[in-house]
């Protein structure tokens, strides 16, 4: 029983593999079924489905579970230079090799397969222009970035990511190829357009041919061993001889000595071997049922028609098979896009017109999948300083009840048109602009081109308006005025006020410098507030040293604590004492016996005066 109910199971999982490839376009049957079943049952877990059969009844009424099943499928680990040991094997070994077989000017083509969200080709992007020089690699370099993941691609395209995913990146390389951007980084843009991302599926998409180096770091683990024996038949035919293939650490390539040469075996780095003869790709092809002479020239005559009616057709054509390879390019579009008879049987995606101006492999493979017409208008191609804009028409060739055998891509130049309406959009907001202007005083008037195209009425309303508003503007700058005048009456006020002040302060400083005794002020809290010359004479202690001190904590000959008794019952009686004598030795050294009188301060707050003066006489007669 539990061996039917296995058999069940496998046939349950096929079908919801077969369901997810006729609905979305994902083919996932040549990967691993443990892995892929596993990995199945955790989103079927985590949505709380237990068969897989309601669970594809689920993925048919709910579009965002497809989403989140591809995410689970599709894990997307990856980050900048991840295995930095490998990736600087690559850059100081392979890299010198590759540019050793090219010639100075010649182009270098890489493919990141399996990117993922980008980090990988831009960390191509960053090692060749280490390498050569970011203006030598704005030239020359090329990468691809591909992987089936949408979501993936858009962050890839974006090129924005947080400092956490760069940490791996030194501060200079981060500095030098990344820009701020928020909380986030953003990927330099000059280099960013020489790195083109796309979707491709490498178990059934036309490899991107004619390449130096190849990266396609664990992913081929995912797939079974069939499924890898195809991927590695496509990579071999994807490149150049000599070419590099870049793989992960858990992936290997066991039986293809005789087509790769190990170039590290720790590094898992590869080389085709010279030579070697690829597994060429073929699309499918076209049987002809052999006839007549008659019938041969009346095809022959048939063909001819036909190419001269695509030939003369005035806009760009071309058409790609359902293998993705080029099978006709028009006149028009050779002439417009710079595509030549070479071009034929070649795949579509290594053309720059399946990129730019509009990414055009995905928008091929939703009509063919909708089996409908897709049309794209206003697209802007850059050519130098010229730009130019194609409505472009995207049709799935196919006769009734069959598949698509092709799919046709028509490109109609509407830069004229567009020119026109952006100069009638120009010049449309610019009159905008000129009535919000005319109307900026008036908040309950809208800013159209009917209001301000209105009757003389409006206008001398809206005269009479700023009129009223200028009134108003005028009385307020009078109040103003006058507000200025008494500010100013104020001013003067205080200034005779300061002047006064200061007058009296020089006034008391001069007798307090007068005073050939030394006087002191204590506040309340037997802090020093005043200092004068005479005091400074006297004990050799300047007065910023002494004053916001604590009287009695200053060490400067004088012992202060036989004065303690004096002072608070003067602060506390208000009182003036008799003078006292006490021996001292100031801080110059001299000895002196000083006479000191205590005063009550009547000033803000009280406080005590201090009168302190050298006696020469004798005590007794002194009081």
């Amino acid at each position: 029983m539990a061996d039917g109910r296995d058999v069940e199971t496998d046939d349950e999982l096929e079908e919801l593999l077969g369901f997810l490839r006729d609905a979305r376009g994902f083919d996932f049957t040549g990967y691993k079924r443990s892995t892929l079943g596993r990995r199945i049952r955790k989103r079927m877990a985590d949505a709380q489905v237990t068969s897989y059969a309601d669970y594809r009844d689920r993925l048919e009424t709910d579009a965002d579970e497809f989403g989140a099943l591809f995410n689970t499928i599709l894990i997307n680990v990856t980050s900048v230079f991840r295995d930095p040991d490998a990736w600087t094997f690559l850059q100081n070994e392979v890299v010198p090799e590759v540019l050793a077989q090219l010639g100075d000017d010649e182009e270098i083509r890489v493919w990141s397969a399996g990117c993922s969200s980008g980090e990988e080709a831009y960390s191509l992007a960053i090692m060749f222009a280490e390498t050569l020089g970011v203006d030598e690699a704005l030239n020359r370099v090329k990468i691809y970035g591909t992987d089936v993941d949408e979501e993936a691609l858009r962050e890839a395209r974006a090129g924005l990511y947080p400092a956490k995913v760069l940490e791996p990146l030194a501060p200079e390389l981060r500095d030098k190829y990344f820009e701020a951007n928020g909380a986030r980084f953003s990927f330099r843009s000059d280099l960013r357009r020489r790195v083109i991302f796309g979707r491709h599926d490498i178990t059934r998409d036309a490899p991107i041919s004619r390449l130096d180096l190849l990266v396609c770091r664990n992913t081929l683990m995912y797939f079974n061993v069939e499924a890898q024996t195809q991927i590695v038949d496509r990579f071999h035919f994807a490149l150049r001889e000599s070419g590099f293939l870049f793989l992960g650490k858990a992936e290997l390539l066991l039986n293809d000595a005789d087509r790769f040469d190990v170039v590290s075996m720790r590094q898992r780095i590869f080389r085709r071997r010279p030579g070697s003869q690829p597994t060429p790709y073929q699309p499918t092809g076209v049987k002809i049922r052999p006839g007549s002479a008659t019938e041969v020239k009346t095809v022959a005559r048939t063909r001819q028609v036909r190419d001269l009616v695509v030939d003369g057709t005035p806009t760009p054509m071309l058409a790609v098979d359902a293998d993705g390879i080029v099978v006709l390019v028009n006149s028009q579009a050779r002439t417009q896009f710079g595509l030549t008879a070479g071009d034929l049987g070649r795949p579509f995606q290594d053309l720059e017109i399946s990129y730019r101006p509009l990414e055009l492999r995905s928008l091929i493979e939703q009509a063919t999948n909708e089996r409908r017409s897709l049309r794209i208008n206003g697209t802007e191609r850059r050519v130098g300083e010229e730009h130019q804009y194609y409505d472009i028409l995207i049709q799935p060739l196919m006769s009734p009840g069959s598949p698509p055998v092709a799919t046709s891509i028509t490109f109609t130049d509407v830069t004229v048109a567009t020119q026109l309406k952006a100069e009638v959009k120009r010049v449309r907001e610019d009159l905008e602009t000129a009535y919000e202007e005319l109307q900026s005083t008036n908040e309950e008037l809208e800013t159209t081109n009917e209001e301000l195209q209105s009757s003389i009425e409006e206008l001398e309303t809206t005269n009479e308006e700023l009129q009223s508003t200028n009134e108003e503007l005028e009385t307020t700058n009078e109040e103003l005025q006058s507000g200025n005048e008494e500010l100013e009456t104020m001013n003067e006020e205080l200034r005779v006020r300061t002047e006064e002040l200061d007058a009296a302060r020089l006034f008391l400083e001069g007798i307090l410098s007068s005073v050939g005794a030394g006087v002191v002020v204590l506040d309340r809290e037997l802090k020093v507030t005043s200092w004068n010359s005479g005091a400074v004479d006297l004990w050799g202690l300047r007065g910023d040293e002494a004053i916001g001190q604590p009287f009695f904590s200053l060490d400067f000959g004088l012992p202060t604590d036989s004065l303690r008794a004096v002072v608070n019952e003067c602060l506390d009686t208000g009182r003036r004492d008799t003078p006292r004598y006490v021996s001292a030795v100031s801080r110059l050294g001299k000895s002196l016996r000083c006479a000191v009188l205590t005063s009550p301060f009547d000033g803000d707050g009280g406080g005590v005066v201090m009168l302190m003066e050298e006696s020469s006489g004798d005590s007794s007669a002194r009081s």
